[in-house]
């Protein structure tokens, strides 16, 4: 009874508001997938090479979740050009609804200000595919129920998918600019990225006009304020928008360093007026490890229970070696 009133009242919201849902999954821990938020952000870190993993669970008192992971590699150069490839995979709904992206990212870094070179501005593009499918064998049509047996899965049904998979050709391209200067108090990054340039059909909508996917435009900035030595406060914001869906985002991290080798982290994001978002982590060795849980504060976590999130996130920085004349910088995120 408990499933059929949370399903009332989630259909009451839908039907009864001017729902706009954005159409890409995001993430709460926005900055450790960058290749997601910005491709100019490809090898922009203080090392050779970084991989990262992102995992996020929401809706999880339903039958079958949205679960989205997301894993990336990228790799810095000496000759301004860098180089990342990066996977991502959504799944929800008892339909077997399954959407995959695969990338590869370039970005020239070759703009650079200061006495040192640390200020940078980063162009990035990255191209790829995506795929969406869906398992027909999963659903259940009308015409394989009945009021005698009810529902048998042997009844044939006249409703007929034209398309249950589909992969499409994607471009996006993204601009950086960073203050790496680990002299500076106060060291600022803001970027913006476009994805879907190609606007790739929807291949499960049939109408008189094809659908697209809408362009998804994200702004962000932020800035790294060194308090003492071993504290710093990092602000950071995000104004993301698909199609008529917008999502705005406010927030800080601080980081406290506990000795040469680990630095505590813990802070909170704000997504306007849908959800709270806690964070703490951990970097250790240049691995950083992160937790944050979504407490929706929207109508919608109102009417609906279960409707809060889940998001685990890991990241490593490495070096092939080290040279003493070798300038470090402040990275414009984690």
């Amino acid at each position: 009874m408990k499933k059929i009133l949370s399903i009332a009242s989630l259909f009451l919201l839908v039907f009864s508001t001017n729902l706009k849902a954005q159409v890409d999954p995001h993430f709460s821990q926005y900055y450790v997938y960058p290749s997601w938020l910005n491709p100019a952000l490809t090898g922009v870190f203080d090392g050779n090479y970084r991989v990262a993993a992102v995992y996020r669970s929401q809706w999880n008192k339903i039958t079958s979740p949205f679960s989205t992971i997301g894993a990336s590699a990228d790799f810095s150069t000496d000759k301004n050009l860098n180089f990342g490839l990066s996977v991502l995979q959504q799944s929800a709904g008892n339909g077997g609804y399954n959407y995959l992206t695969g990338y590869a990212s370039i970005a020239y870094t070759g703009i650079k200000f200061g006495s040192q070179g640390l200020q940078k501005v980063s162009f990035g593009m990255q191209a790829g595919v995506i795929n969406r499918r869906v398992s027909p064998s999963k659903f259940q049509f009308g015409d394989q129920w009945t009021s005698a047996t009810g529902y048998l899965p042997t009844n044939p049904t006249t409703d007929i998918l034209n398309t249950t998979s589909k992969t499409t050709f994607d471009v996006g391209a993204g601009a950086l600019y960073f203050d790496g200067d680990a002299n500076h108090k106060a060291n600022l990054f803001v970027g913006f990225s476009a994805s879907h340039l190609t606007q790739p059909e929807d291949p499960y909508i049939n109408g008189g006009t094809k659908e697209k996917l809408p362009i998804r435009y994200t702004a962000h900035a932020g800035v790294k304020l060194r308090l003492s030595e071993t504290f710093s406060l990092s602000p950071n914001i995000l104004y993301l928008r698909q199609g008529n869906a917008e999502e705005k985002m406010v927030g800080a991290y601080a980081t406290l360093v506990a000795n040469s080798e680990t630095e505590l982290l813990a802070g909170v994001n704000y997504r306007i007026k849908d959800a709270v978002a806690p964070f703490i982590g951990l970097n250790y060795k240049n691995f950083v490890l992160g937790c944050s849980y979504d407490v929706t504060t929207s109508d919608l976590g109102k009417a609906v229970n279960g409707t809060s999130s889940f998001e685990l996130s890991l990241s490593y920085v490495g070096r092939k070696s080290y040279k003493s004349t070798q300038q470090h910088f402040v990275c414009p995120r984690l």
